[in-house]
């Protein structure tokens, strides 16, 4: 117990973790050189739910939070399909959000990607035997890449955003 004590009074709490800070600072610096490069400085991507339980979307918000930032990087979320590079799809293909989807795919001007975030597009979901889905996302869409995971975390979203970047 003394161990813990005197390394406590020695450096203080520690509250981040070093390795982890540093991976996403390489991200960040290889993005922010990818959206430069290939964007001219800024990413507008078109977030769209086509039925999901909100949890990937919640790990979108999270990039906006001081530590990820993505806007200082160039990659800005936009209200409307008509400003977006990119369709960032999360979510089931449900019955009634099909038609909307498409909709906004339709309104995104050329040359148009679309990313998949979560398992849920692929149907890795459970939701696969019901009436109200419609497929998987590529029966009606084009995918360029797709983010793994249920949800995936701001550091997979932003992994994939590169990966994406560098497939391009």
């Amino acid at each position: 117990m003394m161990k813990f004590w005197n390394k406590r009074i020695k450096f203080g709490v520690l509250t981040e973790n070093p390795e982890f800070e540093d991976d996403i600072k390489a991200i960040q610096k290889e993005i922010k050189d990818k959206v430069k490069k290939k964007f001219a400085g800024s990413l507008a991507i078109r977030m769209v739910d086509s039925g999901s339980c909100n949890a990937c979307e919640a790990e979108c918000n999270a990039l906006s939070n001081p530590y990820y930032d993505l806007e200082r990087l160039g990659i800005y979320f936009v209200a409307s399909p008509r400003h977006a590079d990119v369709m960032l799809l999360s979510g089931l293909m449900t019955f009634n959000m099909t038609p909307h989807v498409l909709e906004a795919y339709e309104q995104i001007p050329k040359p148009k990607w679309v990313i998949t975030l979560g398992d849920c597009p692929v149907m890795a979901a459970p939701f696969e035997k019901t009436f109200a889905i419609k497929a998987p996302a590529n029966k009606h869409l084009k995918i360029t890449h797709h983010i793994t995971g249920c949800p995936p975390s701001p550091r997979e979203i932003m992994q994939g955003l590169l990966e994406f970047l560098k497939k391009i």
